[in-house]
């Protein structure tokens, strides 16, 4: 519906916000995109499977700007300061150890 879809843009804008903050030129090309994006599927029946997936991958996106997109700023000697805020997704280090490893039933099929 018109609402769902207002409220995933509404959404996407508050994740821009958080993603790059401070960053004036970054806030402006998302959000211009967001909205670019938004128009294109402005034409789409309210209810339709495909407005229900535009509205879906809206979530999505600003799921994924709010929780995974660090913004770094160049400090000194190569070395960047990461801006990491609140809503940051930190993961373990278990999910590092394991990232590499094979799962024994793909290396038994592929012999």
């Amino acid at each position: 519906t018109k609402e769902m879809a207002l409220a995933a843009y509404r959404q996407l804008l508050r994740s821009t916000r958080v993603a790059f903050q401070g960053d004036e030129f970054m806030l402006n090309a998302a959000r211009a995109q967001a909205r670019s994006a938004f128009d294109q599927n402005r034409s789409l029946s309210s209810g339709s499977e495909e407005a229900q997936k535009s509205v879906d991958h809206a979530g999505e996106v600003a799921k994924v700007l709010r929780e995974n997109v660090v913004q770094g700023r160049s400090v000194e000697d190569g070395r960047y300061r990461l801006r990491i805020h609140e809503y940051t997704e930190l993961g373990d280090n278990e999910t590092v150890k394991t990232a590499g490893q094979r799962n024994k039933l793909t290396e038994k099929c592929s012999s």
